[in-house]
């Protein structure tokens, strides 16, 4: 979808990769996936609906579709569920290797001042006196918080000292920046 140009905005179709299923799990059909953030927080742990995606490879075919989920819990720094279906270890093998996916409107909603980075992809960043810096490209975490990657170039800390503004809806980022800073 986009905004009548070629500039995506938020839709709440689009799939969002959230992990990898690992292993089985059990003996019944259950599989063992490992999210891409932190197990307790993963939107896997509500969305009763997974896209499922692998590419082919020497040692398996492709693999894809939709899967409705009976069960899912936290396990450790996993997550395990039982796919609607699965009747046995030897189908839950089946799935090792593919990548999980869910529908960004099965997400669980933020909480104020929160932000799922992937809707901060995309969005127009602007200085104070609303200069263009250009677009989030990327979010990224090397530790002490994130940073948002523009399209420019720039590396922006994701941090209330410099974001003074997210509004997803217009799809635009103000920051206290100056684009000399990232030169």
């Amino acid at each position: 979808m986009t905004d009548g140009g070629d500039r995506p905005v938020a839709d709440d179709d689009r799939l969002v990769a959230l992990g990898r299923v690992i292993d089985a799990y059990g003996v019944n059909g259950w599989i063992k996936v490992q999210p891409y953030a932190g197990a307790g927080d993963s939107a896997l742990l509500g969305a009763r609906r997974w896209a499922i995606r692998r590419e082919a490879s020497a040692n398996s075919p492709a693999l894809g579709g939709e899967i409705d989920i009976d069960a899912v819990r936290r396990h450790s720094d996993s997550i395990v569920a039982h796919p609607r279906g699965t009747l046995d270890r030897d189908d839950a093998i089946a799935l090792r290797g593919a990548e999980v996916l869910v529908a960004r409107r099965d997400f669980p909603p933020p909480a104020d001042g929160e932000y799922y980075w992937v809707d901060l992809v995309g969005c127009d960043v602007v200085d104070a006196g609303g200069a263009a810096l250009g677009r989030v490209t990327a979010v990224d975490d090397h530790g002490a918080h994130p940073i948002l990657a523009l399209d420019t170039g720039m590396l922006i800390p994701f941090v209330a000292a410099y974001v003074v503004e997210v509004d997803i809806e217009r799809r635009r980022i103000v920051a206290d920046w100056q684009a000399q800073w990232s030169r």
